[in-house]
């Protein structure tokens, strides 16, 4: 499996790159953002899900680990592929689609081209109680332990997410449910992208 790859952007156009790797060209599907932030003979280092078909090998390039973390979570979901995966990541900041998830605003969701309303209650129905699930195998140490193990199953860095655990809670106090909590700090977050 590639991982991720560090070169020579060779080609760009309005959905991928090829990137020069050692004399070899990686054909990567990627973001509008992603593909805006690269010139064309600059280099690249991207993160990259790797998918390997009978018939088919696809690479997708993503800047950062959170936004790889989230495109492979949204793609568990039934009848999301890679392209209305990428569509979704590149719609919004991972943050606001996480906390878009956990309120359960479709209306963020549906707003994507290939993404309807059933496909929209489905990714927040499967995705909801997959961070609540590895929300709920964190360590009894306390809140903030949990908010840490939701947002590092969603992909971020354990240091963004103890950071943003600790305003979170803060905030709100250790008597907050879980999804507030995790909401909380998912706001953190987006601020601290934004």
């Amino acid at each position: 499996m590639i991982a991720s790859l560090d070169g020579v952007v060779v080609t760009l156009t309005a959905s991928y790159l090829v990137l020069d790797v050692g004399g070899v060209g990686y054909r990567v599907y990627a973001g509008p953002a992603t593909l805006s932030g690269l010139s064309q003979g600059g280099r690249a280092r991207l993160h990259t899900h790797h998918i390997m078909r009978e018939d088919n090998q696809a690479l997708y390039g993503f800047r950062s680990t959170e936004e790889l973390a989230f495109f492979e979570l949204v793609t568990t979901v039934s009848g999301v592929g890679p392209k209305v995966g990428l569509a979704i990541l590149s719609s919004r900041p991972v943050a606001d689609l996480e906390l878009a998830i956990l309120q359960g605003d479709e209306a963020v969701l549906t707003a994507v081209p290939g993404v309807g309303k059933r496909l929209a209650g489905r990714i927040v129905l499967e995705l909801r109680e997959k961070v609540t699930a590895a929300a709920g195998g964190a360590a009894v140490g306390g809140s903030e332990d949990e908010v840490v193990a939701a947002l590092e199953a969603l992909g971020y860095t354990s240091r963004e997410s103890r950071e943003a655990a600790r305003l979170a809670v803060g905030a709100l106090g250790p008597q907050a449910s879980l999804e507030d909590r995790v909401k909380g700090a998912l706001r953190v977050l987006r601020r601290d992208q934004g």
